[in-house]
């Protein structure tokens, strides 16, 4: 490390890229394999995992903006691919749960996306794969302590 900023070295300036090259990449296929967007396919990926969120939830657990939650999940019920029906305790609270045709974009779009991680490490081994991790756990680790530190 040194003291003068080199863009192209600078750490968040790479993952940056990295994240948008490959989330470039993935919504693409995703677009002309599925016509889905990349907020869509988080939304369908959530749901997958954790059936029975409501759409703050979804935006919670993905990190993503309510509003794009929002639009993806409008999408998402007009193409049928998830469902919403409104907690009886709160009628505001909208339950969100993936279609039998979301379950199935979801099965399809999973075994893309985990074809897609195999070819992109192509060629790492077991080790270098399990430190790219734990550098990876140990780095989100400490920005959430620095974005603590910053409120």
């Amino acid at each position: 490390m040194n003291d003068e900023l080199i863009l192209e070295d600078f750490l968040p300036y790479r993952l940056s890229v990295l994240s948008h090259t490959v989330s470039t990449t993935l919504g693409r296929m995703y677009e002309k394999r599925f016509g889905l967007s990349i907020p869509e396919w988080r939304v369908i990926a959530i749901l997958g995992r954790f059936p029975g969120l409501s759409a703050a939830e979804v935006a919670e657990r993905t990190l993503m903006d309510k509003v794009a939650v929002s639009r993806a999940v409008t999408k998402l019920i007009r193409s049928g691919r998830i469902d919403r029906r409104f907690a009886d305790a709160d009628r505001r609270r909208s339950i969100l749960n993936l279609s039998d045709e979301g379950q199935r974009v979801h099965d399809d779009v999973a075994a893309l996306a985990l074809a897609f991680e195999r070819d992109l490490l192509q060629g790492t081994d077991e080790k270098t794969y399990a430190d790219l991790n734990r550098a990876l756990d140990r780095l989100l680790d400490e920005s959430r302590r620095l974005d603590t530190l910053s409120e």
